[in-house]
């Protein structure tokens, strides 16, 4: 498409890695003078981060943004037992803000003030999570403030407005869960916030579709997914990227199999569903 005066993205995000959401903005930045954001619905975490790095956004009266809280997951980490396969675990995701709290519970809550105090919380926080993993948490509690600090740089000059934004976003609303509205994200954050009720009845139409491709309001059920059958092999459409001539699907193919599980000191067996990823990749889809 080449360089444009003006790129919208239109943005439908949960969550993601945080350095891929600020290459983004930084990528299309080279392809047009003005970015500007189209949120329907949950622009969330990463995808908030774009939306921090647009020159105007545009949400309805449905969109949501949300706190910027990521999550480490490390093999280091703390991990938990897979149900219904012994000897078999995976890691659990360590959240930043979660370890910058349970530090505040003992200087705040408890009024720990004492040095070898808190070295002893510190020691006791260690023996679950590994030490590197917390230098990790806090290196990219650090990272996240740098990237938002240097996205809103790109098209404010304010900084006491922008320290501001960076604060209520990576710390001030205490929970990953915590919603953003289009009025707070106009009125409190102070974000080039636009209504355009035009625009926004667009916006919905197009959000109906992407739904349907992408089963965004459809909770995923295997059970659902086999039907009368035993095994299946089936595609997931998982995201997408559309411009005006072309379109790429992030497609998972997987085989599912029902089973029967027998767990220890459990004395029936219990229905149950084996999942393999057959494939998972970025694919040219202009049939969609």
């Amino acid at each position: 498409m080449g360089r444009q005066r003006r790129i919208d993205l239109f943005l439908y995000g949960a969550g993601g890695i945080t350095m891929a959401g600020y290459g983004l903005v930084n990528l299309i930045r080279e392809f047009c003078d003005s970015f500007g954001v189209i949120i329907p619905f949950k622009a969330h975490s990463t995808a908030t981060l774009v939306a921090l790095g647009a020159d105007e956004i545009v949400m309805t009266k449905m969109g949501q943004l949300s706190p910027i809280d990521p999550s480490v997951v490390s093999p280091l980490g703390p991990q938990i037992q897979i149900p219904g396969q012994p000897g078999a675990a995976q890691p659990v995701p360590v959240n930043v803000e979660d370890v910058r709290s349970y530090i505040d519970i003992a200087r705040k809550e408890l009024g720990v003030k004492d040095e070898d105090l808190l070295v002893r919380v510190l020691e006791r926080l260690s023996q679950t999570v590994h030490p590197l993993v917390l230098g990790s948490v806090n290196r990219i509690r650090e990272q996240t403030s740098f990237l938002a600090t240097t996205l809103l740089k790109q098209h404010m000059d304010n900084p006491e407005k922008i320290t501001n934004i960076v604060e209520i976003i990576t710390r001030g609303r205490f929970s990953h869960d915590y919603l953003i509205s289009r009025k707070e994200a106009k009125d409190v954050l102070g974000l080039n916030v636009v209504e355009d009720e035009k625009i926004e009845n667009e916006t919905f139409r197009l959000y109906r579709e992407c739904d349907g491709i992408l089963q965004l309001s459809t909770p995923y059920n295997a059970e659902a997914v086999l039907g009368a059958n035993d095994t299946v092999t089936a595609d997931f459409n998982r995201a997408l990227i559309e411009a005006d001539d072309l379109t790429h699907v992030f497609r998972t193919r997987k085989k599912i199999d029902r089973v029967t599980l027998t767990p220890p000191q459990v004395p029936t067996s219990t229905p149950g569903f084996f999942e393999r990823i057959l494939s998972e990749q970025w694919l040219e889809d202009n049939n969609i």
